[in-house]
């Protein structure tokens, strides 16, 4: 029978003279029968580590090794890159990234771990989770439980040790692609490539997913220990009601905060229904996919706008944008993260943004009337909208910032003014 042998060279130190010089050389030596089935040979070859057992499969061919965390299974998505160096709990209970993988661009994931009080929907909706590096310690003192087992629990996926920077460099250079992510050894890598070319995200109705089921009214504000203005303060309020296409929590709170009164409807809560609540203004949230697969969504916009003040947010800025007679496009990679520039056409301010978005408005298309407000400094495209004859405003991204920077907060005590001095026409 063949066997493995290893020695090992070891020193002992006579207790007696404490002097580590006359320590004394000795060798242990062992072997390791090689049985036909290689039981022992296979326990002498286990690591201390975690070896890659997960596949990220791209739609170009490219098959990337990595580690998983999390849920274990096979799933199927866009994946797109995110910039921002903090919040991945905000991130991953983002709606609108239903049906994405989001990479984090930032290396190191996981440090802080996670708590209630960072979620921004009840749920994760997003399809899995690629960083570089997965921190193997939380530090963080409303830390309740670690990345890997928050995400456990919610059935998503995540890999850890693959070369992030390579995946955002090539969906950089050819656009978000579908991806496979796989921890099942049966599936070959050919199978899981048919996978990713047999799925697309264009076209896709994801809102119905990610939308409440009936009407509720929302009344919490910002905690005071993360309120940082005194906007809206004053003594009115405004009833309003919010369209869920996947509004996340932290803009429900910023207008509770600026004393609206909030009924938050779903995604196909009819406009007359809407109209009869008899509002003070209409705000048309943020949400996943493609705005062009949901016109039941823009018919409801075309009824409400002109007879009410609106604000869209990111989703429902495209859906105003389809609504007044223009069109949106798929961009090339779109826009993740808490760092992009814009600047204010109106006081020439440039305020720096988080967004999450993969389509936009295209302004040539827009009929006359409608004014740009906001150009994204990146790559020139539209990021706010206004129709002052229609009492209309939106923003192609996030004013809430969670997370993200405070600098576009202002605009809800422009959508308070675009209310108030309507009720004062009135």
């Amino acid at each position: 029978m063949a066997t493995v042998n290893y020695a090992v060279r070891c020193f002992v130190t006579d207790p007696s003279t404490k002097n580590p010089s006359k320590s004394r050389p000795f060798v242990v030596r062992c072997s390791v029968p090689l049985s036909s089935s290689h039981d022992a040979f296979t326990a002498v070859q286990e690591r201390p580590w975690k070896l890659a057992d997960a596949r990220l499969v791209l739609a170009d061919g490219s098959i990337w090794r990595a580690k998983s965390f999390g849920a274990s299974g096979t799933q199927v998505g866009e994946v797109v890159f995110n910039t921002s160096l903090t919040g991945y709990q905000e991130i991953l209970t983002d709606p609108s990234y239903a049906g994405q993988f989001v990479l984090m661009t930032n290396p190191h994931i996981g440090n802080t771990g996670v708590n209630f009080d960072d979620e921004e929907s009840r749920q994760c909706f997003l399809a899995g989770l690629v960083i570089r590096s997965l921190s193997i310690s939380t530090s963080n003192w409303r830390c309740t439980k670690t990345l890997g087992d928050y995400l456990a629990e919610r059935n998503i996926m995540g890999i850890y040790d693959v070369d992030t920077r390579a995946i955002t460099r090539r969906l950089r250079q050819d656009g978000s692609l579908i991806g496979v992510l796989s921890t099942e050894r049966s599936k070959t890598d050919k199978e899981l490539l048919e996978m990713s070319r047999s799925w697309d995200i264009v076209g896709v109705d994801l809102i119905s997913g990610v939308s409440c089921d009936a009407p509720y009214e929302w009344i919490d504000k910002t905690n005071s220990d993360w309120e940082f203005t005194s906007g809206g303060r004053g003594e009115d309020k405004f009833r309003v009601v919010a369209y869920d296409f996947g509004i996340k929590q932290n803009i429900l709170r910023r207008l509770a905060s600026y004393r609206c009164k909030i009924t938050v409807v779903p995604s196909t809560w009819p406009a007359s229904e809407t109209l009869k609540m008899n509002p003070d203004g209409v705000l048309f949230s943020n949400g996943p996919g493609d705005p062009s697969a949901v016109p039941y969504a823009v018919e409801t916009v075309k009824e409400i706008i002109g007879k009410v003040p609106v604000f869209g947010i990111c989703m429902g800025h495209q859906l105003l944008g389809q609504a007044l007679g223009g069109k949106t496009f798929k961009m090339k990679f779109g826009h993740h993260g808490g760092n992009h520039p814009v600047r204010n056409l109106h006081n020439s301010r440039v305020e720096i943004s988080s967004q999450n978005h993969n389509y936009a408005v295209d302004p040539a298309s827009l009929p006359e009337g409608v004014e740009v407000t906001h150009i994204n400094l990146n790559d020139g495209s539209c990021a706010g909208l206004a129709f002052p004859a229609l009492k209309l405003m939106s923003l192609q991204y996030h004013p809430e910032a969670s997370p993200g920077p405070h600098d576009s907060d202002t605009s809800f005590g422009e959508f308070i003014q675009l209310m108030k001095q309507a009720k004062e026409a009135a």
